[in-house]
């Protein structure tokens, strides 16, 4: 019992890793103007959506799931702020969080 609820930590910490990853990186653009925005504010949406899913997954508490998730977000943004051609935003943290709720939602409702 005890292995089983470590297990379903793991795909967490791989995706929340992924993520640190892909925000160490000092550019992202696309170089599409203004569909390079659009698109990485998507990514940002997604990435977080798995996130929020995975958490729920996890933690079996879709409060719990959205609170961790959106905290991540943060020290996300704090990171990016480090990294030099990103930044850290509120902006991004708050579209970071709407994706944590939206995965969150998508997965409790689908394991109903």
């Amino acid at each position: 019992m005890v292995l089983a609820r470590v297990n379903a930590w793991i795909p967490v910490v791989l995706w929340a890793g992924l993520i640190f990853a892909l925000s160490s990186i000092p550019d992202l653009g696309t170089g599409l103007g203004v569909w390079d925005l659009v698109l990485r504010k998507l990514a940002h949406t997604t990435e977080y959506a798995i996130l929020g899913a995975l958490i729920l997954r996890a933690a079996r508490n879709p409060s719990v799931a959205v609170l961790l998730g959106s905290a991540y977000a943060v020290t996300d943004e704090v990171h990016q702020a480090f990294v030099r051609g990103r930044h850290g935003s509120p902006v991004d943290w708050l579209i970071d969080t709407v994706g944590v709720v939206v995965g969150v939602a998508v997965a409790a409702r689908l394991s109903r």
